[in-house]
């Protein structure tokens, strides 16, 4: 039975929620303006960012099978050698981003791409979640997306080209002919390009071919 004593209660109680930016959906309550921490800001979280179905879109994918199991004890953190000499590293608020349904905030964290993949987050997690490995999801999706920093994009390309991750500027290579060392041995460009025929990052960060013809000069 409803009275005026319960309705009073209720009344307080829907105040407070609007007080920190809350609402009653039902028996639900949605926080509307809750913060993160989120690349060393702090930033409100919207509802319309949210997807409740990431986390368990997550699931399905191997290497981030146990996300949901995560408690946000921190050791992965406080372990994390990239973690000490960065300020916004921190595997744990990514994990929780996901579990909280913040899709586009994670797949365009630019610390995303800051893991080391060192193993020392999977080794000591009391939970026996393969951290490296949800971060490593985390990439997959990200490069799916068309979310790649530039850095990613130029080495994959020089890959592609000379078989290096970085290009041997003519200084180093002069340099090695005046020491009298041997060339250095050429990439097997095609052999490379079978090989990474298919794999979704590699196609993304191929070239745009112009036709033929096209003169170069034109704006």
């Amino acid at each position: 039975m409803i009275n005026a004593q319960s309705l009073s209660i209720r009344e307080r109680h829907l105040k407070k929620l609007a007080h920190r930016g809350a609402i009653q959906i039902g028996e639900i309550t949605v926080m509307t303006e809750v913060s993160i921490f989120n690349q060393g800001k702090k930033q409100p979280i919207k509802a319309s960012e949210i997807d409740p179905t990431f986390k368990y879109e997550l699931q399905k994918i191997p290497g981030a099978e146990k996300i949901l199991r995560c408690f946000q004890c921190g050791t992965c953190t406080s372990d994390c050698p990239i973690a000490r000499f960065s300020d916004t590293y921190r595997p744990r608020t990514l994990i929780h981003m996901a579990q909280l349904g913040l899709k586009d905030r994670v797949l365009n964290s630019d610390t995303l791409w800051l893991c080391a993949a060192c193993f020392t987050c999977t080794d000591r997690c009391p939970q026996n979640i393969d951290v490296d490995s949800v971060i490593r999801v985390f990439r997959n999706l990200a490069v799916e997306k068309g979310c790649i920093p530039q850095m990613f994009c130029d080495q994959a390309q020089n890959i592609v080209e000379t078989g290096y991750a970085y290009k041997m500027p003519q200084t180093r290579i002069k340099k090695r002919e005046s020491q009298s060392l041997p060339p250095l041995p050429k990439g097997n460009t095609e052999a490379l390009k079978k090989l990474l025929k298919g794999i979704k990052f590699f196609e993304r960060v191929q070239p745009i071919q112009k036709p033929q013809g096209e003169n170069k000069n034109e704006p």
